[in-house]
């Protein structure tokens, strides 16, 4: 399963060593006497939370505070500074009394989501992966970080934040435990990949057991789960209006632990993070060693997320400088030279080889003749998007759409560039939809090709899991860059193309096939994070509004994209 670090088996010793995990019988929570009543954001800040630029963000304060007329325009023009922790999500949620009659998933699809809640001593924290009874279970019935954000954004959308909260809660709790694999100690501030709750009936106990890689299939820890830990707590706050769980101590530490393993200096001369095969969502071998995209744009996400939520403190003040560098740093560099149209693909046709010193316009020596065939067909004469990895002399041509689409919910990419992302869409539908959305990558890799980038690996084969299968979660990505970019109409084409098909089948985790025809050959069914991808791709298009969970307003004090120095 793409989200998860494993198929590793579930029993207590198999997922996680007992002496490297420092499991006891209860698990102490988090004081919760101390956490502060909630509080909701004024009408001005609610307008301005996430619109601080970079410059403001150094200062502490915006040297020029707009007034109540420009907050309103501003809240008008842009999607994600609408703040509306009242409303519901209307007709699409089987609680909605009133409005239109609701497709006949949206209920189906809520009652199987609530049926994948998982509680401890009594609270919710989370959902599994799968609810598919009809083989062995694997991994599939642990909460998994990354699974869980789409189900998140399901129930804060429903006005049902606890469980989001709880999940917080937990998985920071589980952050501070010592992790070891194979005797080595991890960074301090690792995120779990996933967790599951033991029962004990017995001692009528229940314990919390984490893994943090050592059981996955390729033994390596998630560098996104941290990532996307931050954009939920950001998503959480934004929906709430409560600032009071970001401001809990052990929270900005949380944030803080993350931010210094991903920020700490090193021998690397890119400001892109370093990724190791099986880290993200494609969690086996892939080739996407080294700078992956998706790594890359949530990395940039979570830090303009840390941006607004921690507190400007001694501790916060030294982490917003680093991040407000590294930020202009990141967004140059991918603007630059992971971005590909016509053009561009042009210019590296010609490149010449070898060059020197930094006026070299080939500053990454990839050699032209290295430029896939199909990448010149894949072209439309308007359109674009982001490189799936960009290093020495190594450039991956290859389409990732969870990349590309949080690279426009981050403002990541310029408006134009955003523009030409949803232009490719829509020219290459065909290959990029088909008959169930949604592409993970294009193309697939197949052949001699095959053998040597995945180890011919059996489950990522051409057209199938990884290797250009086609995954129902990320409707919901593609719905919200829809509504960001204004293209809904895009989002709603898509959404109808799952319908005819995603509730009959069983709500699988993938299709296989160049169109995604058939249901992927060892696919889950009843996967969740298909069901609440589904249902949030629903409500955003319902109430535009929730875009403001999980998107960022462009950041105008950020660099311009800036040409090439020409080559001498």
């Amino acid at each position: 399963m793409s989200t998860h670090s494993g198929d590793a088996s579930n029993n207590g010793s198999s997922i996680r060593n007992i002496d490297s995990c420092n499991s006891v019988a209860e698990l102490e929570d988090i004081d919760f006497s101390r956490l502060p009543r909630p509080r909701n954001l004024n009408i001005e800040r609610q307008g301005s939370y996430d619109e601080r630029s970079l410059t403001e963000a150094q200062l502490g304060f915006s040297p020029h505070p707009p007034s109540r007329a420009e907050n309103f325009f501003r809240a008008l023009e842009h999607f994600d500074s609408i703040f509306s922790p009242s409303k519901r999500s209307g007709f699409t949620t089987p609680r909605s009394p009133f409005g239109q009659v609701p497709h006949p998933m949206i209920a189906e699809a809520w009652d199987a989501l609530r049926r994948t809640l998982v509680h401890f001593r009594g609270q919710p924290v989370g959902t599994i992966a799968a609810l598919d009874n009809s083989d062995e279970k694997l991994n599939y019935d642990q909460v998994f970080v990354r699974d869980f954000v789409p189900s998140a954004l399901a129930f804060l959308m429903n006005r049902e934040p606890e469980i989001v909260k709880n999940f917080i809660l937990k998985t920071l709790r589980l952050q501070s435990w010592e992790k070891k694999i194979d005797r080595f100690q991890l960074g301090e501030g690792v995120m779990p990949a996933s967790f599951k709750v033991l029962h004990d009936p017995v001692r009528n106990t229940e314990t919390l057991i984490a893994d943090f890689g050592e059981s996955a299939i390729g033994r390596v820890a998630p560098i996104d789960s941290g990532f996307w830990w931050i954009i939920l707590l950001r998503a959480y706050t934004k929906s709430t209006g409560d600032t009071s769980l970001s401001e809990m101590p052990e929270c900005q530490k949380g944030m803080r632990l993350i931010l210094s393993l991903c920020l700490s200096e090193g021998f690397d001369t890119f400001p892109t993070l370093l990724c190791a095969d099986g880290c993200s969502m494609i969690d086996r071998r892939m080739g996407v060693y080294g700078y992956p995209i998706e790594i890359q744009a949530l990395f940039f996400m979570a830090l303009r997320c840390a941006l607004v939520l921690l507190k400007h403190d001694a501790e916060g003040k030294e982490f917003v400088e680093r991040i407000v560098k590294r930020l202009h740093a990141l967004s140059y560099h991918m603007r630059n030279y992971f971005w590909l149209d016509l053009k561009q693909l042009n210019d590296i046709y010609r490149y010449k080889t070898e060059e020197y010193s930094h006026t070299a316009v080939n500053k990454f020596n990839v050699m032209p003749d290295s430029l896939p065939e199909w990448v010149f067909d894949f072209m439309p004469v308007s359109g674009g998007y982001f490189l799936g990895n960009v290093g020495p002399s190594n450039m991956d041509f290859r389409w990732f759409c969870l990349g590309n689409c949080i690279a426009i919910l981050s403002s990541l990419a310029t408006p134009e560039q955003a523009t030409k992302i949803m232009d490719l869409i829509e020219s290459r539908w065909h290959e990029l939809v088909g008959e169930m959305p949604l592409k993970v990558c294009y193309p697939a890799i197949e052949g001699h090709e095959w053998r040597i980038v995945t180890g011919c690996d059996p489950k990522n084969t051409r057209w199938s899991y990884h290797n250009g299968g086609s995954w129902p979660v990320l409707l919901w990505l593609l719905t919200a860059a829809c509504i960001k970019t204004g293209r809904p109409q895009i989002a709603r084409r898509a959404i109808e193309l799952a319908e005819q098909r995603l509730s009959k089948d069983g709500w699988p985790e993938y299709y296989d096939g160049k169109l995604g025809r058939f249901i992927g050959k060892q696919a889950r069914k009843y996967q969740t994070w298909s069901i609440a991808g589904y249902l949030v791709a629903k409500m955003m298009l319902e109430d535009p509004s929730h875009l403001g969970m999980i998107s960022l307003e462009e950041d105008k004090q950020m660099k311009p994209v800036l040409k090439r120095s020409a080559s001498f």
